[in-house]
């Protein structure tokens, strides 16, 4: 009989990554393939899977050259992380090469190397062995497209376009574009120069694919423009890679294999706090896991969250806003008796629950994702990187939130927050119109994920390439 395809996700060490490429690893399980999952030695020590592993599922590990573990990815630090990607490349080449020396030496060899954002090395190393590869993009096709033409034909035009907030940007295939709506790295006031190199190298080593392969985290109805955009690519749609709970209404802590990939981190008081709310009354606040919010603008978030009057469920991860007295919030008292603050929750658990009506969210892709697949109305925040453009995508393309406005000095003030909250919450006309399409884009996405949805078949056809005539 012969042996089913196996497939090596090389994964790098952030949960933007880990996540989806976990749920990729599941669905291709369950299209009967073999998967070894690998991520750096510090990352692969903290998942900590509350359920053994199905069969056919391995994991590995590469070395970043910090096994003990780095904190610069946290910082985000421009020098630091550069520094970080350089040991990476050296040292993640060659252990990741013998990882796939012993796969092979065990009887299970590899038949296509599936890797994440910043790892273009691990490509070049599949290439070196003979191995087919294939880019998992874990942002939107339309982000994607928008690199590309940066780096090829277009550069000049979006670095002046991006010095004049007015100005269209109109590129082949793609609606307009504004400044605000650029991935944050093209923009004049980037301050990480690791950014650009790491993107041109990616797009760079594709170029010397005979056939590049690029799996993106997105479905058909979604972007079916962007998909099409670049036509020397072809860009597969099959997302949404997200935790089961959310897309075909599974157990809510499925984030891994039967469990988190972390272990809980606080109570789930949570989620009695919840049970005890009315249906779409909350406003769930989360700005991810790596940028930190300063303090003028996390009390303007809370003044609006107290002036709009509904209940609300706030993320504030710890470095802010609980260990520190001098950091705390001057109205943390009043936050606490109408809302509640905790420092980890999971989102999947949360955006599924009925009570929950709105996400004040960074607009980080899996986040918008999971919004889009719970039918929950989105306040987009975008932060940096390519959630400026996802925020355009929410507000334009498939209207399902309203985009915050900053000031001169980059804060969104209370009145602003509080004019988004009422879009989404206020029960209006408008909000009736937004929430009648977020459900008609809660189904088009769930039907995509699901056996025979466009999504699945397209995962599906991919997998076939690898199994033996």
């Amino acid at each position: 009989m012969p042996q089913p395809p196996h497939f090596l996700l090389v994964v790098f060490p952030a949960l933007g990554h880990i996540n989806p490429a976990l749920q990729l690893a599941k669905r291709l399980l369950r299209m009967g393939a073999h998967v070894t999952y690998a991520t750096t030695v510090s990352a692969q020590r903290r998942m900590k899977p509350t359920a053994p592993p199905p069969d056919g599922l391995m994991f590995g590990a590469f070395s970043d050259g910090y096994d003990d573990g780095y904190n610069s990815l946290a910082s985000l630090e421009d020098d630091k992380v550069k520094r970080y990607l350089s040991v990476l490349k050296r040292h993640g080449s060659e252990t990741l090469t013998h990882l796939i020396a012993d796969i092979k030496k065990e009887g299970r060899p590899v038949s296509c190397l599936i890797y994440t954002l910043m790892l273009p090395w691990a490509a070049e190393v599949a290439r070196g062995l003979h191995i087919p590869s294939a880019l998992f993009w874990i942002q939107p096709a339309t982000v994607f497209d928008i690199y590309y033409y940066y780096f090829y034909g277009f550069g000049d035009v979006i670095t002046k376009s991006a010095n004049d907030p007015s100005c269209l940007i109109n590129l082949p295939g793609m609606a307009p574009l504004t400044s605000r709506d650029l991935p944050s790295f093209l923009i004049p006031s980037n301050n990480y120069s690791f950014a650009l190199p790491s993107l041109q190298e990616q797009l760079e080593t594709l170029d010397q694919e005979t056939k590049p392969r690029l799996l993106v985290n997105t479905c058909d109805a979604l972007e079916p423009e962007a998909l099409r955009a670049v036509d020397k690519f072809n860009m597969v749609a099959i997302g949404p890679s997200i935790p089961s709970a959310i897309s075909d209404g599974e157990d809510p802590n499925d984030t891994c294999f039967g469990g988190n990939i972390f272990p809980a981190r606080i109570s789930k008081d949570y989620k009695e706090w919840l049970n005890s709310k009315p249906e779409s009354s909350v406003v769930y606040v989360s700005f991810g896991s790596i940028v930190v919010l300063k303090k003028p603008q996390m009390e303007e978030i809370a003044r609006g969250l107290l002036d709009s009057g509904h209940p609300f469920l706030w993320v504030i991860r710890s470095e802010k806003g609980n260990g520190d007295e001098e950091e705390k919030l001057s109205c943390m008292e009043e936050l606490e008796q109408q809302g509640m603050i905790v420092t980890w929750c999971s989102q999947v658990e949360v955006l599924s629950h009925p009570a929950v009506g709105c996400f004040v969210t960074h607009c980080g892709w899996n986040s918008t994702l999971e919004s889009l697949v719970s039918g929950v109305a989105v306040v987009a925040y975008p932060q940096w990187s390519d959630q400026g453009t996802n925020a355009m995508l929410i507000e334009k393309e498939w209207r399902t939130g309203v985009r915050v406005k900053f000031n001169e000095e980059g804060v969104a003030e209370r009145e602003e927050i509080g004019r988004c909250l009422q879009v989404v919450m206020g029960g209006g006309e408008q909000t009736q119109e937004l929430r009648e399409r977020v459900k008609k884009w809660k189904d088009l996405m769930r039907e995509a994920a699901k056996d025979g949805g466009s999504s699945q078949n397209n995962l599906k056809a991919f997998v076939d390439e690898f199994r033996p005539s």
